[in-house]
């Protein structure tokens, strides 16, 4: 969130004003005129400057070399994950209670955390691993898991409600996956309407947080609902047996790419999802400055 600093401005230029009109009474001397005799210019408000509010850089950590292993590791066809240098993680409740500086410190450059699922369910973990990973300087931003059976509407302001707007954070993640697995949902939306509910999630979120925000989803999911038709989101893929390039070929671009769901990181308890950035270093920092909030 922005921050003005227009009325602190306001207020030192009205003092200043004061103050200079103190020292002319004593120094000029007093000339006897009538009310009438003043000039309309003499009664005409003082125009106050605005300072406009300086706001800083947002700082990137130095880049940390990735020293994870998997439990179930995959022999990379073509260019393998570890051809990017910038490597992180997406987590929620069922990672357990992190030491973020731990994890930092083996190759976690960035984190999505999960914050909210459907209208009325939040991650208990949420802010534990929200302030813990800023607390270690792991660049974090928030993913929220849809759910069929609410409006997008809904559940963005449930998204809204939950994650704060925070200088630096990274965009919003609107997570998309079919999920065989619920009890109180198991419909499947067409796909004209899950991409109208989509840009309406994304509309809404991205114009409070005034960032473009991510897309996380699946490979089935990608192609059932030609997710490339959503217009205004970044793409992060779920591939885990080959290059996004292959899985996604519909796919213009992509900004993340989720390799592993079976990684293991000194510092956190649990297997935990491994994630990789598109591009280079200096290509994260670049994206770090024109994405973060």
């Amino acid at each position: 969130m922005k921050r003005t600093g227009r009325g602190v401005a306001m207020g030192l230029a009205l003092m200043a004003l004061v103050g200079l009109g103190a020292c002319n009474r004593h120094a000029l001397p007093r000339v006897a005129m009538s009310t009438s005799s003043v000039s309309l210019a003499a009664r005409a408000p003082v125009a106050v400057p605005v300072v406009a509010p300086v706001v800083a850089p947002v700082m990137v950590p130095a880049v940390m070399p990735a020293r994870f292993a998997e439990t179930h590791p995959v022999d990379w066809p073509g260019r393998t994950p570890h051809a990017y240098p910038v490597h992180g993680i997406d987590v929620s409740r069922w990672q357990g209670r992190i030491d973020w500086h731990t994890a930092r410190a083996h190759g976690v450059n960035f984190a999505f955390i999960k914050a909210t699922e459907g209208a009325d369910h939040s991650d208990p973990a949420f802010l534990d691993h929200w302030f813990g990973a800023g607390a270690a300087g792991v660049p974090r931003g928030a993913y929220h898991f849809y759910y069929f059976c609410r409006s997008a509407a809904e559940q963005a302001a449930w998204f809204i409600a939950n994650v704060p707007r925070e200088r630096g954070a990274l965009p919003p993640v609107l997570d998309l996956e079919w999920n065989g697995e619920s009890k109180t949902c198991p419909h499947r939306p067409d796909p004209a309407t899950v991409r109208a509910e989509a840009a309406t999630f994304l509309n809404i979120v991205g114009k409070h947080y005034d960032q473009q925000p991510i897309v996380y989803t699946t490979v089935d999911f990608w192609h059932d609902n030609e997710l490339w038709r959503v217009a205004g989101m970044q793409p992060w893929l779920r591939a885990v047996t080959k290059h996004p390039a292959e899985a996604y070929p519909d796919a213009q671009s992509w900004a993340f790419w989720q390799y592993s769901g079976t990684g293991t990181i000194p510092g956190i308890p649990e297997k935990v999802d491994l994630n990789t950035f598109a591009g280079s270093e200096a290509d994260w920092v670049r994206w770090v400055a024109g994405n973060a909030g």
